[in-house]
């Protein structure tokens, strides 16, 4: 492919995520000013000693301002502070830095120990050079050897001080060995960084951000250093699970709760009075939520991405809701003994209308017009299933192939036959959620670790649409001792391609 062409594929690509995400893009930039211009006013005292350290200890500048390719494929000089020796050998040398390398001077292996030397790149962000968080700026002699493709979306972005692939790669150097420096860091190391680059463009969040700031500054403390991260967390970290996982749904079964209260006391109040106030109502639906969100996080209804819900998760959520009609009972009957509020005690009947229109608006919330379905079908999958285990199966892909073969695997005889143990897919914000009943355990790379916990004797392999080469790339994972491995994925490409024929 000619270079105006690479160019044209760059534009496409900027272009389409412009008009996409503009919106998060200016919010990015604004979060990059302030935090980059509130780092510079806080670290300014430290810049100075290290200034004179760095001039007393050896010739040479302060600062090291190398070639990167920024957003776009623009040039620009980053910044950092100086850890070699000015030599000429330091700038003939690799392109990478290996264990031992002796261009580094004894406070540069502090400063890069600690991730200091990369402080002045706080300027970079400020100048709209780099951002927060984003694919790391990569030399041009190196960035030109990326397949186009790749390097048309990574330069989509603007690269940043800190990515997923700096976080798992914070010791690269010493993976890195003196002599062979260039060859290890193209053959085992530069692929897994453009992989993990490639997601990072593609399921960017601003939590997500958030929580890459923070796992590099957990990186960097001693104690935590040498400590794994796992990948999934990279992408779908603490911040990010607990607000799409409770502060999301909190906020929207407080509404669920205001609206049933609300429906429930104008009800009431067209036959009988309630003798509660504004106040005291709205304090109730907030603790109606409260009690909602608390029982769906302990039986596990947080991880379940409801538009793939199944309708056991339905009956669990109407259980949940069970709970809550319960315990506003208990305490009814505790107002009506006690009188601990100076409010009188609610009607039994009016408690209950709370009740079911609470489960109805959060069913709806959650399932919407799949409810009924979901639960007729199910109810006729128990009438017929006799229940068992069979060998346990280990389904790689949570697409629509897995999900297919998953269902597949739960009825009839098959149920019998086999045990589905869960998923394995490389999207991080699947990963550790139940998609259609069924758990996604993590990714490709943890497959050896999951057959061996699980006791897994069949992996079904059903991802479509792969080239050879990833392809391969994930048979690599699936090649163990005792396994048998099943490529379900060509029976389903057919299925595709037969049902595409007959639509067209």
């Amino acid at each position: 492919m000619q270079m105006t062409d690479a160019k044209k594929l760059l534009l496409s690509f900027l272009k389409h995520a412009s008009a996409r995400t503009l919106w998060r893009a200016l919010f990015k930039r604004a979060f990059d000013i302030f935090i980059s211009s509130l780092g510079l006013i806080l670290l300014s005292p430290f810049i100075l000693p290290v200034a004179i350290l760095l001039r007393r200890e050896s010739p040479g500048p302060i600062l090291y301002r190398g070639p990167r390719l920024g957003r776009g494929g623009k040039q620009f000089n980053i910044l950092k502070f100086r850890t070699m020796h000015e030599r000429p050998e330091t700038y003939n040398g690799p392109r990478v830095t290996a264990k031992g390398d002796d261009r580094i001077t004894p406070l540069g292996h502090w400063l890069r120990g600690t991730k200091l030397n990369e402080l002045p790149q706080l300027w970079n962000v400020l100048v709209g050079e780099m951002s927060m968080v984003g694919p790391r700026p990569e030399d041009p002699a190196i960035a030109n050897t990326w397949p186009v493709k790749v390097r048309a979306e990574i330069l989509s972005m603007c690269p940043g001080i800190t990515s997923p692939a700096s976080v798992l790669y914070r010791d690269e150097e010493n993976l890195l060995p003196a002599q062979e420096a260039m060859d290890t860091y193209f053959r085992d190391i530069l692929p897994d960084k453009l992989r993990l680059d490639l997601l990072y463009v593609r399921n960017h969040s601003f939590l997500g951000d958030l929580d890459i700031l923070f796992w590099t500054a957990m990186a960097v403390l001693p104690r935590l250093a040498r400590q794994h991260i796992p990948e999934s967390k990279l992408f779908a970290g603490p911040l990010y699970r607990f607000v799409q996982r409770h502060v999301s749904w909190f906020v929207r079964d407080l509404a669920v709760s205001l609206l049933a209260v609300a429906i429930a006391g104008v009800l009431w109040r067209l036959s009988g009075p309630i003798d509660w106030g504004l106040g005291p109502l709205s304090l109730l639906a907030l603790i109606l939520a409260l009690l909602f969100s608390v029982v769906n996080v302990l039986l596990g209804l947080d991880r379940v991405i409801w538009s793939r819900a199944s309708a056991e998760e339905g009956l669990i959520l109407i259980a949940s809701n069970g709970i809550i009609f319960t315990i506003l009972l208990l305490a009814d009957y505790l107002q009506q003994s006690r009188q601990w509020l100076p409010l009188p005690p609610l009607p039994i009947a009016l408690i209950i209308l709370m009740t079911i229109f609470t489960l109805v608006a959060s069913l709806f919330a959650r399932y919407r017009m799949r409810l009924v379905n979901a639960i007729a079908g199910r109810f006729l999958s128990w009438r017929t299933a006799q229940g068992g285990f069979g060998e346990r199966v280990l389904i790689l892909g949570a697409g629509e192939g897995g999900q297919v073969v998953s269902w597949l695997l739960r009825r009839g005889a098959l149920r019998r036959a086999f045990k589905v143990v869960g998923m394995v897919d490389d999207d991080p914000f699947k990963q550790g959620m139940r998609i259609d009943g069924c758990q996604v355990l993590g990714g490709t790379r943890e497959i050896p670790e999951l057959v061996h916990r699980y006791d897994v004797g069949v992996v079904l392999f059903t991802i479509t649409n792969l080239s050879g080469e990833d392809r391969n790339a994930l048979l690599k994972f699936c090649d163990l001792p005792n396994v048998r491995l099943v490529i379900v994925n060509d029976v389903l490409q057919t299925f595709q391609n037969r049902l595409i024929s007959k639509v067209n």
